[in-house]
C-alpha cells in the first residue's frame, strides 16, 4: 500500500497542487472531447500502465457521436465519475478536438468539489476544462500530452524527449522548458494560466473566461492563420481577458505561418516579458506545465520554470 501523500502545496493564488503520482495510483482515462482512435487509446493505455500506473477507462471512452466521443451527457458523467470515485488519483482526457465546453455545465461542481483535489491531465480542447475547474474547484492541472494523440501513442512509441518530460511531472516536478526567442526582456513569478488561444477565445463572456491579472498567460495554437490569431488576441484584449498579465509565454504554433509579428504586435505594446518558441501545445516535442501552480520566466535564459510552490498543509 502506497504511503500517505505529502502535504498539498497551494500556490499564491490559492489554486491547490494536487499530490504526485506514485506507482500504483490508479488513473482513469475519460475522453469529454472528440473520439479518440480505439488502436491509438489502446496504446496510451498501456505507455501509461508501463509507468507502473493502475489504469480505468470511462463507460463511454470508446463511444461516437459525429465529432463527439459521445453524447454530452455521457462524456460529463464519465468525467464526473472518474473525478469523484477516491480510488482514482488522476483524470487523463483522451484527446482533443473539440466537445469539453458542452460539458461543463452538466458537471455537479458541488459533488465534484467534495471529491478533493486530483490532478487533471489534456491540452487543445481540454483548455476549457482547466479554466472550469481552476475557477470551480480551485485545483492546479496539467497542461500537456494525451493517451490517444502523435507523441504517446505513435506505433514506435512515444516520442522520447515528451515522454520523459511527461513521466517528470506526473511523478515528481515539470522540469524547466526552453524557448528559442524573447520578445520582451524581464524575469518574473506569478501563477500560470492560459492554454490554447482558439478555446481561451471562445470562452470569453462565459463563467470560465480567461482571467490573466497578477498570472503568466501561456497562449499555443494549432493550423491558424496569423489574422485569425490576430482576431483572437485582439478580441481578449478589448475584453479585458488580458488585462494586469505579469507575463506571456508563448508555445508551439505548428501550421501557422509565422505568427510571430502578429504575436509582437498584438503582445509586446502590453510592456510585460514575452518569451516565444517553447514546445508546449501541438508540436513535437510537447512538454508539460501546471497550469495553477507558480511560473517564473527568466529572459535570460529564455525559459519557463513552473511548479514552483509553497507546500502547506490542505485545509
Amino acid at each position: 500500500m502506497n504511503e500517505p501523500a505529502t502535504p498539498i502545496p497551494i500556490s499564491s493564488e490559492g489554486a491547490v497542487v494536487p499530490p504526485r503520482l506514485r506507482p500504483g495510483d490508479v488513473v482513469a482515462v475519460v475522453a469529454p472531447c472528440g473520439p479518440p482512435d480505439q488502436v491509438r487509446l489502446e496504446r496510451g493505455v498501456r505507455i501509461l500502465r508501463e509507468l507502473g500506473l493502475e489504469v480505468v477507462t470511462g463507460a463511454h471512452v470508446l463511444d461516437r457521436d459525429r465529432y463527439l466521443a459521445g453524447s454530452d451527457a455521457a462524456r460529463a458523467a464519465d468525467l464526473q465519475e472518474a473525478w469523484c470515485d477516491p480510488a482514482v488519483a488522476a483524470v487523463f482526457c483522451a484527446r482533443g478536438g473539440y466537445g469539453a465546453t458542452r460539458t461543463v455545465d452538466l458537471l455537479d461542481w458541488d459533488v465534484m468539489r467534495a471529491a478533493g483535489p486530483k490532478t487533471l491531465v489534456g491540452s487543445s480542447d481540454v483548455t476549457a476544462l482547466h479554466r472550469a475547474f481552476a475557477v470551480e474547484l480551485g485545483v492546479a492541472s496539467l497542461f500537456g500530452p494525451m493517451p490517444a494523440c502523435s507523441t504517446i501513442s505513435d506505433p514506435g512509441g512515444p516520442e522520447p524527449r515528451t515522454f520523459e518530460h511527461f513521466a517528470s511531472a506526473l511523478f515528481d516536478a515539470p522540469s524547466p522548458v526552453f524557448g528559442d526567442r524573447v520578445i520582451v526582456p524581464g524575469d518574473v513569478v506569478a501563477p500560470l494560466t492560459g492554454g490554447n488561444l482558439s478555446l481561451l477565445a471562445a470562452l470569453c463572456g462565459t463563467p470560465y473566461q480567461l482571467q490573466a491579472r497578477d498570472m503568466i498567460v501561456l497562449l499555443e495554437d494549432v493550423a491558424e492563420a496569423p489574422y485569425r490569431i490576430d482576431r483572437m488576441l485582439t478580441q481578449l484584449i478589448m475584453s479585458g481577458a488580458l488585462d494586469g498579465a505579469a507575463g506571456f509565454v508563448l508555445g508551439s504554433w505548428v501550421g501557422c505561418g509565422d505568427p510571430y509579428p502578429t504575436l509582437e504586435e498584438r503582445l509586446a505594446p502590453l510592456g510585460v516579458p514575452v518569451i516565444a518558441g517553447l514546445p508546449i501545445g501541438h508540436g513535437t516535442p510537447q512538454f508539460s506545465v501546471l497550469l495553477g501552480a507558480l511560473g517564473a520566466i527568466d529572459a535570460q535564459l529564455c525559459s519557463l520554470t513552473g511548479s514552483i510552490t509553497v507546500s502547506v498543509e490542505a485545509v
